[in-house]
C-alpha cells in the first residue's frame, strides 16, 4: 500500500500517457484490463464518469472520472483522434471488438467512439484474426514502467499497477467515503471483498466512516 504522497511521487517518475494511465487507474479505481480497454465512448467529461464495459464477472459499471484529469485526458483524446484519422485514411482494420459485438456491429471497430483511449503507438498483427490493426497499450510494458518508477520512490515496497486500485479504495475510506459506494465504484459483487480495505485504512473504524468530530471543527 502507498501513502498519498508516495502515489504522487510515483506519478512524477512516469511520463507521457504512461503517467496518465497510472493517474486514471488510481483516480478511478480500475483494474489493469479495464484501463487498457477504455474506449472513447466510455469517457463522460460532463458527468465526470467513466463507464467500465464487461468488467470482472462480465458486468458493466460506472466509476468516477477525476476532474483534475479532464484537461490531460482531453488532450490525450485529441491525439487519439489524429491517430484514428490516419488509420482510417490508411484503411487499417478497425480496433478489436468482443466477438459477439463484432458480428452484430461489423463496422463499429472503425468508428471513433470505439477507438482506444490509450492506443499502441504501432500497428500489430491480431493473433486471432490475422489482420493488422491498432491495439491498446501493452499491459506488460505498463507493469514494468510502474515497477521501475516505484523502485525509485519506495524501494522497500512491492508495487504493481493493481496497488493503485487498492490505494483508490483505501484513500477513499480514509477520506470518509462509505463502504457501499466504494463497493459500487470498484465493481465488487460482495461487500465483504471491499471490507478488506478497512483493515489497512488509517483512522477508519469498522463502520467504514469517520466520526464528524474527526473531520475538524
Amino acid at each position: 500500500m502507498l501513502e498519498r504522497a508516495e502515489v504522487g511521487e510515483l506519478f512524477k517518475q512516469l511520463d507521457g500517457d504512461w503517467r496518465l494511465m497510472a493517474q486514471v487507474m488510481y483516480g478511478s479505481g480500475l483494474r489493469l484490463t479495464e484501463l487498457l480497454r477504455l474506449r472513447v465512448k466510455d469517457v463522460d467529461f460532463k458527468r465526470s464518469m467513466l463507464t467500465v464495459r464487461a468488467g470482472k464477472g462480465d458486468r458493466d459499471r460506472v466509476t468516477v472520472l477525476p476532474r483534475s484529469l479532464a484537461e490531460d485526458l482531453g488532450a490525450q483524446l485529441e491525439r487519439c483522434r489524429e491517430m484514428h484519422g490516419r488509420d482510417r485514411a490508411g484503411q487499417v482494420a478497425g480496433v478489436w471488438l468482443p466477438p459477439a459485438l463484432a458480428r452484430k456491429l461489423k463496422r463499429a471497430g472503425e468508428e471513433w467512439s470505439w477507438f482506444w483511449v490509450f492506443p499502441a503507438a504501432e500497428l500489430a498483427e491480431d493473433p486471432e484474426g490475422q489482420v493488422v490493426r491498432r491495439h491498446h497499450r501493452c499491459g506488460a510494458v505498463f507493469q514494468r514502467k510502474i515497477k521501475l518508477a516505484a523502485a525509485r520512490v519506495v524501494p522497500n515496497k512491492r508495487v504493481t499497477p493493481h496497488v493503485l486500485r487498492h490505494c483508490f479504495a483505501t484513500h477513499l475510506l480514509e477520506a470518509g467515503a462509505d463502504l457501499r459506494t466504494i463497493q459500487e465504484l470498484l465493481g465488487h459483487e460482495d461487500v465483504r471483498t471491499t471490507e478488506i480495505y478497512t483493515h489497512v485504512a488509517v483512522g477508519v473504524n469498522g463502520c467504514g466512516v469517520r466520526s464528524p468530530l474527526d473531520t475538524g471543527i
